[in-house]
């Protein structure tokens, strides 16, 4: 999907809505200096250019009880699009990234239980197209 150009309104709400999703129309028409209905006609239209796919939260990985993991992928050839769909399918999966290097995919994963989590990780296993995984468990948020 070719995006068109972001302008100088369209960097700010974006840099609200990084620190606060949730933020009414009305909050970030005020934070960024645009009028209620040029906040509102901006926002949608990176909505519908694809530019701001989810409004989601992002929690504290210490919050007890959840399983946070990030697992580094190596695929064979060129499979990436048939496992992103057969990985997008898996739930307890978060985010996926495409990266440069050793590794092809990189996978946000949260879940319950460590349980919940083995049962991820053999189904990334399973994804034909899957090479090779390595993971890490998110242990704490560390502030620097």
């Amino acid at each position: 999907m070719a995006h068109t150009e972001l302008n100088q309104s369209d960097h700010a709400i974006l840099a609200a809505l990084r620190d606060n999703a949730r933020m009414s129309i009305t909050e970030l028409a005020q934070h960024t200096g645009l009028s209620r209905n040029t906040a509102r006609a901006r926002l949608d239209a990176l909505v519908a250019d694809g530019r701001i796919r989810r409004f989601t939260i992002e929690t504290d990985v210490d919050v007890e009880g959840e399983v946070r993991a990030i697992t580094l992928i190596a695929l064979q050839g060129k499979m990436s699009r048939q496992v992103i769909r057969a990985l997008n399918r898996i739930p307890g999966i978060s985010t996926i990234y495409a990266t440069n290097g050793a590794w092809d995919l990189v996978v946000d994963i949260r879940t319950d239980s460590l349980v919940q989590f083995d049962r991820i990780l053999r189904e990334i296993r399973e994804v034909p197209g899957v090479v090779n995984s390595e993971s890490c468990l998110l242990l704490a948020h560390v502030v620097g």
